[in-house]
């Protein structure tokens, strides 16, 4: 097995690990959100290891049934929260409804759960709270600037603003760059599902 594959694979048992020995499990859509969750909670210096939370990267959100299967009321029974995109918001809220944890579930409801949805996502919550100078500036931090430069002058980026053009960009570095750009954010600006997570786990 490859791929993605492997990917949800190696997940899954690290989900079981989990269930088996944190108290709190925070599932996240991929390894992106799982590393800025990670990054928040050093920035706020908390050791998510020693407060028994589990960060688990569920390799997309149309796998979130399989790993509340697991982890929820009919598996290890952990305490759950997590995070996904807003076009995920309708998956995530019909996996927690399928497990028992609740009914007609929208968006307030699911936060009080502990779940919290990202406007677009993860990185365009990102780019907004931390401003284009800064994200360019991690950009330029990385030796990449050129090379975004240059996707900027591509045919189909040139007519986007330079929001759109860093978010899809970042489509591409995303993994690399969600925990730096945490970084350079003022504890102030942390976009609110991400600081609403943290302070639910």
């Amino acid at each position: 097995m490859g791929g993605v594959g492997a990917v949800l694979s190696e997940e899954l048992q690290r989900a079981r690990s989990a269930g088996a020995a944190a108290q709190r499990v925070v599932l996240v859509e991929g390894a992106s959100d799982q590393r800025a969750v990670e990054a928040l909670a050093r920035r706020q210096r908390r050791d998510l290891s020693s407060e028994g939370v589990a960060v688990v990267a569920i390799a997309g959100a149309t796998n979130v049934d399989r790993f509340l299967e697991i982890l929820g009321p009919g598996g290890y029974g952990a305490e759950l929260a997590g995070l996904c995109d807003e076009a995920e918001e309708s998956e995530f809220g019909g996996a927690l409804q399928r497990v028992g944890l609740g009914t007609r579930l929208d968006r307030v409801t699911m936060e009080r759960l502990g779940f919290f949805v990202c406007v677009r996502d993860l990185e365009e919550e990102l780019i907004r709270a931390a401003g284009t100078d800064t994200v360019q500036q991690v950009i330029r931090s990385q030796g990449q600037l050129g090379r975004f430069r240059r996707f900027q002058n591509q045919p189909a980026q040139r007519e986007k603003t330079i929001e759109r053009q860093i978010w899809r960009w970042m489509g591409n570095h995303k993994i690399r760059y969600a925990p730096l750009l945490v970084e350079a954010l003022d504890l102030e600006d942390v976009p609110r599902p991400l600081r609403g997570l943290l302070d639910h786990i």
